[in-house]
């Protein structure tokens, strides 16, 4: 507890007690002199010292108080229910703070876009309504310190997003990100303009950064969450033998991940698309295990790292992406996945969700991120709406 304490000097306070005549004059002798000094008589100042020593009580019951209450706020940013209090306080808490609430599901925007398109909003929202008890954080590489994004803003996505209690937007340091690890050396080296792939390399360098540092689970943009991923640490994989890293996750500071770091910079080659990415990932999880095709939807499991079968997000393979973007006769149930990875790179953002046209992906999005498929709706109906001229 915080405590007040005065500390008296010896030649004026510290006046024993003695049957001694001398020291008795000695003590009335010190008490005039304190009296002439302070005007305070040795034995009536009683009642003004009480006055004192109740204000000094006041003022440790309200420091007590302020420290009591930092620490049950402290407290409670570590429970779930925080997040049903944080819609004002969301904006003032750092990356940090909330990176090390823990179990967090972390977002990369390594582009300069300010306007999450339509996937990205639904990849956030969903993964803010199926862990609603986690912190759901987009790291945007356009957005500053200095750029005010709220509520109010001008972009739509953000006003969405930020209205969710649990959805946090916070720029993207790199340099911050890369230091104590094994990819500050190289960031500090590598040339962002002389790079082919620095979007995709940048971006496969930050999430292994954030989850060594702080663990939870990394998930791409273009992925819809559909129920909560029961593992902790996982890969999964794209097919047999061969991991992805658009979602992966991890406790904090675990070496595996560690391995991946060091291993990305021994072996970089930013002109090879994937190879600091699903490549890394593949041939680091062939170090520590042998790798067989899955059978049926079983996962597997080697030095306590779960190898998710490609059914758990990848149910469609990329060479078959488009059908995302199709009419089904019966839509599948994806009863063996925890997300569904809609392939953006391979789609190239050609492809969209269209109100009304019964796709696939737009049914995913009805589902899973409401409030994204009605601002798609809105926005159609804006579109639609004849201007001055017409």
């Amino acid at each position: 507890m915080l405590q007040t304490v005065w500390v008296s000097s010896p030649r004026s306070w510290a006046l024993q007690e003695s049957t001694s005549q001398r020291q008795g004059k000695r003590r009335c002798w010190k008490c005039r002199l304190v009296r002439t000094i302070i005007r305070h008589p040795c034995r009536r100042h009683a009642p003004k010292r009480s006055r004192k020593e109740r204000m000094l009580r006041k003022i440790q019951i309200c420091l007590c108080f302020c420290f009591v209450s930092g620490i049950l706020y402290e407290i409670s940013l570590l429970s779930s229910c925080v997040f049903s209090y944080l819609p004002m306080a969301q904006h003032y808490l750092t990356p940090e703070q909330v990176l090390n609430l823990g179990k967090s599901i972390i977002f990369l925007e390594t582009t300069e876009r300010l306007e999450p398109p339509p996937l990205v909003s639904c990849s956030v929202e969903s993964a803010a309504r199926i862990y609603q008890d986690r912190p759901i954080i987009l790291f945007m590489r356009g957005l500053t310190n200095e750029t005010a994004l709220d509520m109010n803003t001008s972009y739509a996505a953000f006003s969405l997003l930020s209205s969710m209690k649990n959805v946090f937007i916070f720029p993207l340091q790199m340099e911050t990100v890369f230091q104590e690890t094994p990819l500050l050396q190289w960031y500090n080296q590598v040339v962002p303009e002389q790079e082919k792939n620095w979007v995709h390399v940048s971006s496969d360098a930050s999430r292994l950064a954030l989850i060594w540092k702080y663990g939870g689970i990394y998930m791409d943009t273009d992925v819809i969450s559909i129920r909560p991923i029961p593992q902790h640490s996982f890969l999964a994989a794209q097919k047999s033998r061969f991991s992805s890293n658009g979602i992966f996750g991890f406790p904090a500071r675990h070496k595996f991940i560690w391995d991946c770091m060091e291993n990305f910079v021994l072996k970089y080659n930013g002109n090879i698309w994937g190879n600091q990415g699903p490549f890394l990932m593949t041939r680091m999880l062939k170090t520590l295990c042998n790798l067989t095709d899955f059978q049926g939807t079983e996962d597997h499991s080697c030095q306590n790292i779960s190898f998710l079968n490609p059914q758990r997000f990848y149910p469609i393979p990329y060479p078959a992406w488009s059908r995302y973007y199709q009419v089904w006769d019966k839509s599948p149930s994806f009863n063996h996945s925890y997300a569904l990875h809609l392939w953006n790179f391979m789609n190239r953002n050609r492809k969209v969700v269209v109100a009304g046209s019964n796709t696939l992906a737009e049914k995913l999005y009805k589902t899973y991120c409401p409030t994204t498929y009605e601002d798609l709706i809105q926005n159609a109906k804006h579109r639609d709406l004849p201007g001055p001229e017409d």
